[in-house]
C-alpha cells in the first residue's frame, strides 16, 4: 500500500510541468477580444457552429478571453448577444478583461471617466444612447452620463460584468485575458496581472506551466510561441476576429471579416 502511494507522490513530481492537450473527446474554440465589434462576432459564432457540426466531438467548449466592450461601436449588441440566447450544443466560459473592470469602474466613479473616455468608454456609452461626453470633460457631465448609462444598463449586462471568471483551465491550457506573471504558480496568479500584465510575460521564454492562451495585446497575425499563444488580432482596427480551436493535442484557428482566413497548425 505504501508503496503504491509513494509511486503516485513520486510520479506527480515527475511529470512534465506543461503537459499539453485535452482529453479525448473534448473542443474548446477560445475567442479573443471583440471590443465592440459585433458584426464580426455574429460571423465567427456562425463560422464556430458549422465547424462543430461538420466535425462532432462529446462536448464542445466555448471560451471567451475578454475585452467584450470599448473601441468598437457597438458594445451593447456585443453584450446583447453574450446574454442572449447561447448557442446551441456549447458550454461557455466568459472571463474578464479589463476593458470590462474599466466599465465597472466608471459605474461606481464618475471621475473615472475621464481616463476611461479616451480608453474606448465613449464609444462604448454611445452604443447605449449616451452622449453627454461627446464633446466635454466637464466634471458636471461625466457625473449625468454616469447616472444615464446606469439607468439605461440592463441589469442582465450588469450581473455579467460583475460575475466575470478571471481564468479557466482545462487540460494542459490555462487560458486569461493578459498573462500571467513568470515564476508565480497559475493557482497564485493576481487579479491584477491576469487582467493587465504584458512585457514580463510577452518576454518570458520559460515554461508557466502550462501553455496559456491570451489576449489583451493586439497583433495582426496570431502570436503562436511554445509557453503562450495570444489570438488578439486587434478586430476593432484590422476586421478579423480570431477563434483558437483545440482538439487532443493539435491547435487549428478559424478567423472572420474582410480578410477571413483558415489556419491550421500541427500539435
Amino acid at each position: 500500500m505504501q508503496g503504491g502511494f509513494l509511486d503516485r507522490l513520486k510520479s506527480a513530481f515527475t511529470r512534465p510541468a506543461d503537459e499539453t492537450g485535452l482529453p479525448e473527446g473534448l473542443r474548446i474554440y477560445a475567442v479573443g477580444d471583440v471590443h465592440g465589434r459585433d458584426d464580426l462576432l455574429a460571423e465567427l459564432h456562425g463560422l464556430i457552429e458549422v465547424d462543430a457540426k461538420a466535425r462532432p466531438f462529446d462536448r464542445n467548449i466555448l471560451i471567451y478571453l475578454g475585452d467584450y466592450v470599448d473601441r468598437g461601436l457597438r458594445s451593447k449588441e456585443v453584450l446583447d448577444r453574450l446574454t442572449g440566447n447561447r448557442l446551441d450544443g456549447f458550454e461557455q466560459v466568459f472571463l474578464k478583461g479589463n476593458h470590462e473592470l474599466a466599465m465597472l469602474q466608471f459605474l461606481e466613479d464618475a471621475s473615472f471617466g475621464k481616463d476611461w473616455k479616451y480608453y474606448g468608454g465613449l464609444e462604448t456609452l454611445h452604443s447605449y444612447g449616451i452622449k453627454e461626453l461627446t464633446l466635454t470633460d466637464d466634471p458636471a457631465a461625466f457625473e449625468r452620463a454616469r447616472e444615464d448609462f446606469e439607468e439605461v444598463l440592463p441589469a442582465a449586462h450588469r450581473h455579467f460584468l460583475e460575475n466575470l471568471e478571471v481564468s479557466a483551465e482545462f487540460g494542459g491550457y490555462f487560458f486569461v485575458h493578459a498573462g500571467v506573471r513568470p515564476g508565480i504558480a497559475l493557482h497564485r496568479q493576481i487579479e491584477e496581472d491576469l487582467l493587465w500584465i504584458r512585457e514580463e510575460f510577452l518576454t518570458s521564454r520559460g515554461s508557466f506551466g502550462k501553455c496559456v492562451i491570451h489576449g489583451h495585446t493586439p497583433n495582426e497575425e496570431v502570436v503562436v510561441r511554445s509557453n503562450r499563444i495570444g489570438i488578439d488580432t486587434g478586430a476593432y482596427m484590422t476586421g478579423v476576429l480570431t477563434a483558437l480551436v483545440l482538439e487532443g493535442g493539435g491547435r487549428r484557428f478559424i478567423q472572420t471579416g474582410a480578410n477571413a482566413r483558415a489556419l491550421t497548425q500541427a500539435g
